[in-house]
């Protein structure tokens, strides 16, 4: 029974842990999804804004020259057909210009861009005329949206004050720019079907609409989410709330103008955004329950398995046996683990006693590692450990000479047929390759990757024990860290003994 459940459990494990990894990645990617839009509105605001700066900008410039001219020739000019002429070229000049026109200082038609000027026409009752008429500067004035008394067209009026020779009041020169030539112009990008881009004052009131509502205009969105809690807030910036205008939830990109009191709003339905996620997730849902249903059945067969009394525990004792002769080998480092070590180093070590051939031995081991994984972490602690290794590995170039992991950051290299001397010189040479390496460690005094090595040679009968041939390569490791570290030091008795603190 312990074993079906524990068969239960794990078949429920995994249909738990791949419905979790599933839900995780198609959260991650809704998010992903999300996140691109978000910037997709952020650059599309900045362009809108961008360009409806530039737009009134070039009306400011035309507005200016016209009275720049009439400061040159004088108000009486106004009148003439060059003027006319002048004015019907300048707007031809300026796409989104419906007209220019100049207004003496009682309001009356002066000039005009238009083919025709109305008999006994008046505009002093209009509000730039009337903001023109009591404020005395020359800075361009941006009126709210009006309905043109002449073509019926929606505009924006951009105006400046013209004064006489004496600095009195003498008239207003007026340019008016087409808001359908702002959403003409929205018309050119791909917004999706639900997709807004809306041209406001600064007040909230919208001036343009991709796409168009009707009566639209003039109305204003200022006491909806996107202006109370943000656009009043900031300068440019990205928001996720619900249109007050058609209950739209969508992902905004807003931005001011830099001249101008105006705002654009550039927004992408969440509905369309995350169309193509959901597809997604709806075919992720379907795979993951094709795979929920075949594991389970996969649970159900190895139940069966179970009670037609399969001997579960000869084939874990076979595995077990495989395992372990394949056991030899550290995991992460590739070197020999430290029961092979203690296996060949028995062998050899007996094996050396009739012939008298030497036996060396280089424990080593990583500089301040402990402070390095603190630092660095433990994967980065592994990976100081493999690179270590394959400075060891790679030095090591003759049959029957074995690297070792001994534990944690110890290693170690056993030399058969290596005298002292010939031991040494492989342990600098170690040493030398992980410095070469240069691997980042501001725990080392030296500010990277060091290792201490260790050195014991003699012939095998020299030693009383295998014991003491393992106890004396390692108390010259230790006499390396004491003097200092990042050294090799060889085992010698006399020294080591005069060395080493007393115990």
């Amino acid at each position: 029974m312990p074993v079906l459940w524990l068969a239960g459990l794990f078949t429920l494990l995994v249909c738990i842990s791949i419905t979790s990894i599933t839900v995780w990645q198609l959260r991650q990617t809704r998010i992903h999804e999300l996140e691109i839009a978000n910037t997709n509105v952020a650059n599309l605001s900045r362009s809108m804004a961008q360009h409806a700066d530039d737009a009134f900008d070039q009306a400011h410039i035309a507005v200016s020259a016209v009275v720049e001219r009439l400061s040159f020739d004088g108000f009486g000019a106004a009148s003439g057909s060059r003027m006319h002429d002048y004015l019907r070229a300048t707007a031809a000049s300026v796409e989104q210009l419906q007209g220019l026109f100049i207004y003496d200082k009682d309001g009356n038609w002066a000039a005009t861009s238009l083919n025709h000027m109305p008999a006994g026409a008046n505009n002093a009752d209009r509000e730039y005329f009337r903001f023109h008429q009591s404020i005395a500067s020359s800075l361009p004035h941006v009126g709210p949206a009006i309905q043109s008394r002449t073509t019926g067209d929606w505009i924006i009026p951009v105006s400046r004050r013209v004064d006489d020779e004496m600095g009195n009041f003498a008239g207003v020169v007026l340019a008016t720019v087409e808001l359908n030539y702002f959403e003409r112009f929205f018309e050119r990008f791909d917004i999706g079907k639900h997709g807004v881009i809306t041209l406001t004052m600064a007040d909230g009131t919208v001036l343009a609409r991709r796409p168009l509502i009707q009566n639209v205009r003039g109305t204003s969105i200022g006491d909806g989410e996107l202006f109370r809690l943000y656009v009043r807030e900031h300068y440019e910036g990205t928001a996720n709330v619900v249109s007050m205008l058609d209950h739209e939830q969508r992902l905004y990109g807003y931005k001011k103008l830099d001249r101008y009191p105006m705002v654009v709003l550039a927004g992408l339905s969440q509905r369309e955004v995350l169309d193509e996620w959901r597809q997604y997730a709806w075919r992720s849902l379907a795979i993951i329950i094709c795979v929920v249903v075949a594991n389970l059945l996969f649970g159900v067969l190895l139940f069966q398995q179970i009670r037609f009394g399969l001997n579960a525990e000869s084939q874990l004792r076979i595995a077990s046996h495989s395992l372990e002769k394949l056991a030899l080998q550290d995991s992460l480092t590739g070197l020999a683990n430290r029961r092979h070590f203690q296996e060949i180093l028995g062998l050899e070590f007996l094996n050396g006693q009739p012939n008298l051939h030497p036996l060396s031995l280089i424990m080593i081991d990583i500089d301040f590692f402990k402070s390095y994984n603190d630092n660095y972490g433990h994967v980065a602690g592994d990976k100081c450990i493999v690179a270590v290794a394959e400075c060891i590995r790679s030095n090591i170039n003759r049959t029957g000479d074995l690297a070792v992991r001994y534990g944690g950051e110890e290693m170690a290299v056993f030399l058969p047929y290596s005298d002292m001397q010939g031991a040494v010189s492989l342990a600098e040479k170690i040493r030398l390759a992980v410095l070469t390496r240069a691997l980042e460690h501001h725990g080392n005094p030296i500010g990277i990757v060091s290792i201490s090595l260790g050195v014991y040679g003699c012939k095998a009968q020299e030693c009383e024990t295998l014991e003491d041939f393992v106890k004396r390569a390692d108390a010259a490791l230790y006499a390396a860290k004491h003097q200092g570290r990042n050294r090799t030091v060889a085992w010698q008795e006399t020294k080591l003994l005069s060395a080493l603190p007393a115990p």
